[in-house]
């Protein structure tokens, strides 16, 4: 590979100081290529080299003011802010049309959490400066930390104006309109920078995505389509294309594309997951079950493959391979509401109804308040002659659900088999009033008490209603 005429330069600084460092011998540097390689031992994180660099560069060039600029970034660093600002007074009054003394001005006022400031003193920045993208870039991220958005989504763009390969800065624009929730406002402002910049490749993924947003998959795909070609080895714009393919069912290519991923870079259980799903949608469910244990083999921690796996085997009615993996999960991560629900359903499917009971209350336990968990859970401790428990449990429920005709048939079920007449006809009172129809559900659910006086006389004075 061929180096520029600068990077030639750096290096060859570089080994010239780090050179020195191991010899203790004193070569001299101009105050340029003391800021090079201060800024290249900043860029690497090697703060400690910087600031040798600092040291040896203020004793060679003591009145530098682009040393001592960098010297001002590194007290910012530390957060040694006050002594920061009185060398960036002492600068002032010597270059007061140094945009760079605005800048690091700015950057002190914004650690301190005063961002109007910071913004203030970059426009000043603006009037000196030649480089306007970068200063706006600055004053966008100022108001990002203040969460105006609308003002950031500006400032980024007029930083695209200036510098359309700033990447950053797309990227920074496309955030403003996603929090914003302006996903067809940054689909024209992506059209219309891809109007002047064609080969972006970024723009065109960015503009993918939005588009997937809005569920257009046939424009999201085109989109993609052109990041791909510009960029043959652009990772998340083949992985997106792969889930828009997913979108509109082209299951083959979809798996073509994540296979182009996993050429790319090593294979990731996300892509391993997505393949078994399109082979799946396939109906080969041998390659299906193979991807999704390559994929737990690949990620033994993620969630989803593990729940790939066992509904794979819920719904080929294999439930004890299903409780294999369930409980495979659980072992993993055995405060997964997810892994419990599974669990629950295959348990009941099996008969072994103490350990559904035991599955669904673990489901709710870590937050599953579906209505149909608490139902299943219910009827399954209703089964197990636990009424009191059963009918506790859908108290809880009714406080998410208060107007569900479900919860007050089973209510109205339970009292009545617990001989607790009065609260038995106050929840079936409810229950048909707010679904009359379906009071089939108690002699679906309670026989047994269907054919009492109360209960048929409660209907009867109801149906009159």
């Amino acid at each position: 590979m061929n180096l520029s005429h600068e990077e030639e330069d750096r290096s060859l600084s570089l080994s010239k100081f780090e050179s020195m460092l191991k010899t203790n011998k004193v070569f001299f540097f101009d105050s340029e290529e003391f800021e090079d390689i201060i800024l290249h031992y900043l860029d690497s994180g090697k703060i400690n080299l910087a600031k040798k660099a600092l040291k040896l560069g203020l004793e060679q060039h003591p009145k530098s003011t682009g040393l001592k600029l960098v010297q001002v970034e590194l007290l910012v660093f530390d957060d040694r802010l006050d002594i920061a600002e009185r060398l960036l007074n002492d600068l002032y009054a010597i270059e007061p049309t140094n945009e760079e003394i605005y800048i690091q001005k700015a950057n002190i006022y914004s650690k301190r959490d005063q961002h109007d400031k910071a913004v203030e003193l970059l426009h000043v920045a603006l009037k000196y400066t030649d480089d306007y993208a970068d200063v706006y870039s600055l004053i966008g991220m100022e108001y990002l930390f203040m969460d105006n958005l609308e003002q950031a989504k500006e400032s980024f763009i007029k930083c695209l104006e200036e510098d359309t390969d700033d990447h950053s800065a797309l990227y920074n624009v496309v955030y403003c309109f996603d929090f914003l929730d302006q996903n067809l406002e940054a689909i024209d402002f992506l059209n219309s920078f891809i109007d002047r910049n064609p080969y972006s490749d970024v723009a065109w993924h960015q503009l993918g995505r939005q588009y997937y947003a809005v569920n257009n998959f046939e424009q999201a795909l085109r989109a993609f389509d052109y990041a791909t070609l510009i960029d043959e080895s652009f990772l998340g714009a083949f992985l997106e294309k792969a889930k828009t393919l997913e979108k509109l069912k082209r299951y083959e290519e979809a798996i073509g594309c994540y296979n182009i991923t996993m050429e790319l870079d090593d294979p990731t259980s996300f892509a391993l997951l997505r393949v078994g799903k399109c082979y799946e949608r396939l109906g080969d469910h041998e390659k299906a079950l193979k991807f999704y244990l390559k994929t737990v083999h690949e990620d033994p921690l993620l969630d989803k493959a593990w729940i790939a796996i066992t509904d794979f085997y819920i719904r080929r009615q294999n439930y004890q391979k299903a409780l294999y993996y369930a409980n495979k999960a659980i072992g993993i991560d055995n405060e997964n509401k997810m892994y419990w629900k599974r669990y629950a359903v295959i348990n009941k499917a099996l008969n072994f109804h103490e350990e559904a009971e035991e599955g669904y209350r673990k489901a709710v336990e870590y937050g599953d308040y579906q209505l149909d968990t608490w139902l299943f859970w219910t009827d399954t401790l209703q089964f197990l002659g636990e009424y009191e428990t059963a009918a506790n449990t859908l108290l809880q429920a009714s406080e998410y659900y208060p107007e569900e005709y479900e919860v007050e048939y089973r209510l109205a079920g339970l009292y009545f088999m617990m001989h607790q007449e009065d609260k038995g006809v106050f929840h079936l009172s409810n229950g048909l009033r707010l679904n009359f129809k379906n009071h089939v559900l108690l002699e679906e659910f309670f026989p047994t008490i269907w054919e009492n006086t109360t209960v048929q006389e409660t209907i009867k004075k109801n149906r009159a209603k």
